[in-house]
């Protein structure tokens, strides 16, 4: 079996693809409910409904205590049937491994795990002042990491010798690690770890990088420079006891950071084991903590948001430790944040740290979170996304549907676009709630200055979202609905911008990317050459009785835009 043809990832400039067979791959993820996955019966009522979705790719779990019920005797035997059914449909997967971990808890480990504390200890919380023994696997002591790792090398070599149409296309190991429900780990071992020194190799790391740590991490530390100079001496003075606490604070910070280094060793065990068995993309989610946007306060759900370590999985893969996991769990290609509530962009660009490849494997899967998606994959170069929960809706009431179709069909030419990141940018605007609350987005293209607001609506204006394109320097492609573009010249001299032609563009072929006209837009429909207005399937007329807006259709338009130079002296 060829290593050539197995997924992999590549790097061009700062831009990151998955490659599956041979292609670049815009992935159209969804995510299905926890337990889909275990039963190929239950798939074979879903698969077709995940196609009408739009669908390429399925995120789905594969647990520990379901492919290992009794130690060292491992069932496939679901599995299997699943990756034929998958293949029958034409959809790949990315497996989810449920193993030690899942949401900060142990749930997903076989009874011969859970069962025994003696060879598989457990975290011990501080809640409330009581101390509470957990039903989560310690990552600092007992046999846990070795029989995680040996499942998941098992599983890994299975796909690799059963999968020979290559349906699995990623992996992620564990799901959204962390201690929830405290800071750290209370335990006699966690103690004796935390007040002894910390690892010289830790420390010698965050002092020699400390300027390019993510600013994130540095930001937790804006009031205590002190700190940086801890690290200095620690450095320098090998022959001292420095514990975490001395060296970043009594502070529930130093707890994070605490978990996880051991986090990320664990997972690191983990992930290298599969790795050696079969050599797909690995990454890891995180619960990340709520990252407001303007006006907002923090939000702490089932799955999602929290301010405080332990609120959130305390040393999951968060921006806030995010450097320590990319130095200890280079098995991982990549970290992913589930964004499900805060400022959208401010993760997708957190994310970015170091050229970290983003990818959204949990979000929304509402209106909200399906127009979330064009500026993850238009202006932060997400390689994808993946609502949650999807096979319990319908096609029809899918909200993605209608996206996931859009994208399905303009996905050769954003695979293109991607790779000049500068010449393409992506955008949502959700629903109307004033003119003061509105603000108009804005890019700078090469000679043009793009000016993005609300489609044109004499009643309520609905939300938006896209992707602009820069083909040429005067000529863009714009994807999507509910908006309306306008162009000035980056020219110092230009006395005037305007628009000399605006088409109406179908896709006529998919898998070359080729476009066709289907009208000349114009007069009413682009304010006599002034915008380009990319409505919205039912445009709000409000009061007005002529009717001018047009309707989406397509929802592709290819502008020409041209600037004037004085060819003469202007008196003013």
């Amino acid at each position: 079996m060829s290593n050539q043809s197995i997924p992999f990832l590549r790097k061009t400039g700062p831009t990151w693809e998955l490659i599956v067979d041979g292609r670049p791959w815009v992935l159209r993820g969804a995510e299905l409910h926890n337990s889909s996955l275990s039963s190929a019966r239950y798939m074979n009522t879903v698969w077709q409904n995940l196609l009408d979705m739009g669908i390429n790719t399925v995120l789905g779990s594969v647990t520990w205590k379901c492919i290992e019920p009794v130690e060292g005797e491992f069932d496939f035997t679901e599995l299997d049937s699943i990756l034929k059914g998958a293949e029958a449909h034409g959809l790949r997967l990315i497996i989810l491994w449920f193993g030690s971990f899942k949401n900060g808890k142990s749930s997903y480990a076989p009874s011969w795990v859970l069962e025994d504390m003696i060879r598989f200890p457990r975290m011990l919380l501080r809640r409330e002042g009581k101390w509470e023994v957990t039903g989560t696997l310690s990552v600092l002591a007992g046999e846990g990491v070795v029989a995680d790792a040996r499942a998941f090398k098992t599983l890994m070599n299975h796909l690799h010798k059963v999968d020979t149409q290559r349906t699995v296309i990623m992996v992620q190991v564990e799901n959204e690690v962390g201690c929830l429900g405290d800071s750290r780990d209370r335990s006699p071992i966690a103690d004796r770890l935390f007040n002894a020194a910390v690892p010289v190799d830790l420390t010698e790391f965050l002092f020699s990088e400390w300027d390019g740590l993510h600013p994130d991490f540095k930001a937790i530390f804006g009031g205590l420079p002190e700190v940086l100079q801890n690290l200095k001496e620690v450095t320098h003075d090998k022959s001292k006891n420095h514990s975490w606490r001395e060296v970043f604070g009594d502070n529930t910070r130093a707890d994070e950071f605490f978990m996880a280094y051991y986090y990320a060793r664990y997972l690191e065990q983990v992930a290298a084991a599969g790795r050696e068995a079969y050599p797909l993309p690995l990454y890891a989610n995180a619960w990340i903590p709520f990252r407001p946007k303007k006006g907002e306060t923090s939000v702490t759900g089932p799955a999602s948001g929290g301010s405080k370590p332990g609120e959130y999985p305390s040393g999951g893969p968060t921006t806030n430790v995010l450097d320590i996991w990319i130095k200890y769990a280079p098995s991982l290609d990549f970290f992913s944040p589930d964004i499900y509530a805060g400022d959208y962009g401010g993760n997708c660009a957190a994310y970015s740290h170091k050229g970290n490849l983003l990818f959204i494997p949990e979000q929304r899967r509402d209106d909200y979170g399906a127009r979330c998606i064009w500026q993850a994959i238009g202006s932060y170069g997400a390689i994808g996304v993946s609502p949650f929960g999807i096979d319990s809706q319908s096609a029809r009431e899918c909200a993605f549907t209608k996206h996931y179709k859009l994208l399905a069909s303009v996905s050769t030419i954003l695979a293109k676009a991607r790779l000049q990141p500068e010449s393409m940018f992506g955008f949502f605007m959700h629903d109307f709630e004033s003119v003061e609350a509105d603000e108009a987005i804005t890019k700078n293209f090469r000679e043009f200055d793009v000016t993005i607001t609300r489609e044109l609506a004499f009643g309520i204006p609905g939300p938006g979202f896209g992707i602009i394109i820069e083909l040429e320097a005067h000529r863009f492609l714009c994807i999507g609905a509910g908006y309306r573009v306008m162009f000035k010249s980056t020219s110092p001299t230009s006395v005037y911008t305007g628009i000399s032609n605006v088409v109406e563009k179908r896709v006529s072929d998919a898998e070359s990317g080729l476009l066709e006209t289907e009208r000349h837009l114009g007069g009413d429909e682009t304010g006599a050459d002034e915008w380009v207005n990319m409505a919205n399937e039912d445009p709000d007329y409000g009061e007005m009785k002529v009717p001018i807006l047009f309707p989406a259709r397509t929802m592709i338009a290819e502008a020409t835009v041209y600037t004037l130079e004085p060819s003469q002296d202007i008196e003013k």
